[in-house]
């Protein structure tokens, strides 16, 4: 049986390279089984059956119309402006699968942007345990870490990226926290602060 399902890729990132990076890191480097999509609709209850890990990198908006005119290629004559508005696309039948999935023992890892996700379904945000606040714009801060006797973080240090600094409501005990995001140059996220829980690991189900 393959190991785990991996719902990845979205306008803003794509599955291939996070298919790169997690094939190399998971498939290769852990020797994980891993079967990945960009099919939304693949996540439901029936599907996750097969499966004892759940993975999904992407956010939580699909553009049923399009990306819009913005993103279209110049064109003469001129491609026709259609209305371009986001929606969210998971439902709450797969908020609930998701719930159930990790109740009767399933394995979920949740990466960067699926915290967009939480806002479009209850079950998803108490599995998840948090939603989103927003990012600023790419610059660098320091991950640190708070919990150094997890198998997860065992052996890492603090480490320095160039990249979005992801802010969200934490939902669930301090003590689940291992790493937070820190802006060392003092640089703030609206009226967030510098600094933010950046990962999470606790038992469920």
């Amino acid at each position: 049986m393959t190991t785990a399902f991996a719902l990845v890729g979205d306008r803003y990132h794509t599955s291939d390279y996070i298919r790169t990076a997690l094939g190399r890191t998971l498939v290769q480097g852990m020797g994980l089984s891993v079967d990945f999509t960009d099919e939304i609709t693949l996540l439901n209850a029936q599907h996750l059956s097969s499966y004892r890990l759940l993975i999904i990198f992407r956010d939580g908006m699909i553009w049923p119309n399009g990306y819009g005119i913005e993103a279209a290629s110049v064109s003469e004559p001129p491609v026709q402006a259609e209305e371009s508005r986001p929606v969210q696309w998971i439902t709450e039948a797969q908020g609930r699968a998701v719930r159930s999935f990790v109740e009767a023992g399933g394995a979920a890892l949740f990466y960067h942007n699926s915290t967009y996700i939480a806002p479009g379904s209850s079950d998803f945000r108490h599995v998840l345990g948090a939603a989103t606040q927003g990012h600023p714009p790419v610059r660098p801060y320091r991950v640190h870490i708070t919990c150094t006797d997890h198998p997860i973080t065992r052996g890492v240090e603090d480490f320095v990226v160039e990249d979005e600094q992801h802010f969200m409501q934490y939902d669930k005990d301090p003590a689940h926290v291992l790493a937070v995001s820190v802006n060392d140059n003092g640089h703030t996220w609206q009226d967030l602060g510098t600094t933010c829980e950046a990962a999470w690991a606790y038992d469920y189900g």
